[in-house]
């Protein structure tokens, strides 16, 4: 069985991006390997915390993950630079971008940019929408 590297990406405290490993470990796949990044050593923490295996910090560690992961899951804000007050940098945004990962974001609408037809949907419905749709990407891939 192939592992699946899901790499959660979050700043600040952390707050979403352990909600966020959680969720996946409610789902109870043994394909999935769960690396926490965060933008700080408070997020990577938090997110470790939470129950993701291995965790790293940093620009650098953000940038080389995003090429080698195969979903990319975090707030919507890690495609854009200079988000969460700065901590995510213009390197970050693009190397998340331009990764060829599936990404799954949640769409906070605290980044400055607001996603049309998107709801404002409390982050505990965002959540239970997380597992079916990381479900179907992986299960779908043959």
């Amino acid at each position: 069985m192939k592992k699946h590297t899901l790499v959660v990406v979050d700043g600040k405290g952390g707050g979403l991006g352990r909600a966020i490993v959680e969720a996946l470990l409610r789902l109870d796949r043994t394909d999935l390997a769960i690396a926490a990044l965060g933008t700080n050593a408070a997020a990577t923490g938090n997110m470790l915390a939470g129950g993701a295996k291995d965790g790293a910090t940093g620009e650098n560690a953000i940038c080389c993950m995003a090429a080698r992961a195969d979903v990319i899951l975090g707030p919507m804000a890690i495609l854009v630079a200079d988000a969460m007050m700065g901590e995510i940098t213009p390197r970050m945004a693009q190397a998340i971008a331009q990764s060829p990962a599936p990404k799954l974001l949640l769409p906070m609408q605290r980044c400055g940019v607001r996603v049309l037809g998107a709801s404002d949907a409390p982050v505990r419905e965002l959540l239970a929408g997380l597992g079916p749709a990381l479900e179907e990407l992986l299960d779908g891939e043959g």
